[in-house]
């Protein structure tokens, strides 16, 4: 699936024929949305708009933006990234602050893995380079749960970073994300 920028979602939807079959009702529903109200698809979720909801989050944090992710939680979201617990949107945003001063080159693909009513599970691989220039592969879960109100309340990430060559990067410039082919042996 291509990536799919939210702001442009809507107007996706509406082309004959549409590049994406969601419900009508999340379509007017994403279209009023605003960032601080609700953040559809709303839970509870079909595979569909998991998905949906998958690669929003996806697109969000390859922003790099502390600012615009935080409106994707909830004010007392409760997180726990590796061996760190954050609550609250003032503590994610000074997280991934940091995070992303050290973390150059940061790209990000999640995939859903599983999902029920108000949960979803994703696998996901990043690539970033420290400040010495080493470049590395993250791979990890989450397990995400949201509010009514489609914003996430409670996130936990487990994640390895493996040292990896200038060469073995998946994510080089330029490269669409969700298009790279990973193998077996990295799922």
């Amino acid at each position: 699936m291509a990536s799919i920028h939210l702001k442009r979602l809507p107007a996706l939807l509406c082309q004959t024929p549409p590049l994406l079959k969601i419900p009508k009702y999340i379509v007017r529903t994403m279209a009023s949305s605003t960032q601080t109200d609700t953040k559809p698809p709303l839970p509870p979720f079909t595979r569909e708009t998991a998905q949906i909801k998958v690669k929003a989050a996806q697109d969000l944090w390859n922003t790099r933006d502390p600012h615009k992710v935080k409106h994707g939680y909830t004010p007392d979201s409760i997180w726990r990234n590796r061996d760190q617990f954050l609550q609250g949107t003032d503590e994610i945003v000074a997280f991934l602050s940091k995070k992303w001063e050290r973390e150059n080159g940061y790209k990000l693909r999640k995939e859903l893995f599983s999902f029920t009513d108000n949960k979803i599970a994703v696998q996901f691989w990043y690539e970033f380079y420290d400040t010495t220039g080493q470049w590395y592969r993250c791979y990890g879960l989450e397990d995400w749960t949201f509010a009514e109100d489609g914003r996430m309340r409670k996130r936990q990430m487990s994640g390895n970073d493996v040292k990896i060559s200038h060469e073995e990067r998946w994510y080089t410039d330029g490269v669409d994300v969700n298009t790279v082919e990973i193998s077996e042996k990295h799922w």
